[in-house]
This record gives structure tokens, sequence and C-alpha cells, in this order.
């Protein structure tokens, strides 16, 4: 058994461990139907495994011979790599507070503005969620995780999303791409965070 089979098994085989896994990032086993055929560009085999509350799936890529590729594709046409494996694509979700925000915020892949991005939503989170912090080492501790700083966190999920071209593009049956998971906006767009600047 690979550690990808083992993280999906022991979330599986523990009901408890999946609600805290849906608690502190929505990765939910029970969602990991995306709704539509979709494929690679280079042809490799694609796993959902989990989603996400807005519709999103995670994938794993390939056959599991030289590692899988975790991949996420957003129901409103984004997509991209998350980490070579399971266990680095679940410590950044884990780990970065709000990671979707921090690529829709991201100035089309500014990691400067990322960190920016992530500033803002760990201010939100302690404000909003206080007991999150404290929760998502419990969960990390259960999966065998590593949790980095959220600078190295961001750094890694840059680098993760960065290498989504050429071979990681998803596409639609009709041949429509998906877009790149960094998002063309600046934090400045956010009113909530224009409102805390003031």
């Amino acid at each position: 058994m690979t550690r990808d089979e083992e993280i999906l098994d022991s979330i599986r085989r523990d009901s408890g461990l999946a609600e805290l896994l849906w608690h502190v990032c929505e990765f939910d086993l029970s969602r990991g139907n995306h709704g539509e055929l979709v494929r690679l560009s280079s042809g490799l085999p694609l796993e959902g495994v989990a989603g996400d509350f807005t519709g999103g799936t995670f994938f794993l890529c390939g056959d599991g011979s030289k590692g899988r590729p975790v991949l996420y594709a957003g129901s409103e046409g984004q997509a991209g790599l998350m980490g070579q494996n399971l266990t680095e694509a679940l410590e950044i979700i884990v780990g970065l507070p709000s990671w979707w925000d921090c690529l829709k915020f991201s100035g089309s892949g500014d990691l400067t503005v990322m960190q920016m991005t992530a500033e803002h939503l760990r201010q939100d989170e302690l404000r909003d969620q206080p007991e999150v912090g404290a929760d998502r080492v419990r969960l990390a501790a259960a999966l065998g995780l590593e949790l980095g700083s959220v600078p190295a966190l961001l750094a890694r999920l840059h680098t993760a999303v960065s290498a989504t071209t050429p071979d990681f593009v998803l596409t639609v049956e009709a041949g429509e791409q998906y877009e790149s998971l960094f998002g063309p906006w600046l934090p400045s767009r956010n009113p909530s965070w224009q409102r805390k600047a003031k």
C-alpha cells in the first residue's frame, strides 16, 4: 500500500478524522465525482478522490508507479497541480488557511501578492475561527503531516501550480482548457480587506 493509499484508508476508517479534515480544509472523500468528463494534456489517467463544498475536485494523476501528483479542478474552470503526491498536497491545504483565496488573489501568480493575501486571511481566521489553528495541528499529527510556516507553504503552492504546464493541463472532452489556478486579482479587490487597510 502506498503512502497516498494509507492516508486515504485512514480517513475512510475514521469518521472523526474525516469530520476534522472537512472542518479544517473542506476536503471530503464523498465528493470525488467531478461532474464532467475531463482529461490531462499528457494523457495520464485521473482518479477523483475528494472534493470541497464549492464543487471542486482533487484528482490523483497517473498510475502510481512513480508517485501520483495531485491536481485540483475548481467548478468554475480553473485547475492546477497542488503537490507531487497526496502528502504534499494535504500539507499545503491543511496548513495554509484559505489556500484557494491565496491563489485567487495572487496577481496572476505573484508570490509577494500571495503573501499579502495570506496575511489578510490569517487575520480573518484569528477573528472568525480562532480554534482552527489547534485543529490544524491535531489533524496534521493524525495524518503524519509536517506543517511548515505560511511563507514556506505558499512557496510550495506557488511551485506546484507553476509546474502544471505542459503535462497537467486539464481539458474537457470538447478540447477547451481549464484556466490556471493563479487568479488575476490583487488583495485590494476584496472590499473587507480594503476597509482594514484604512
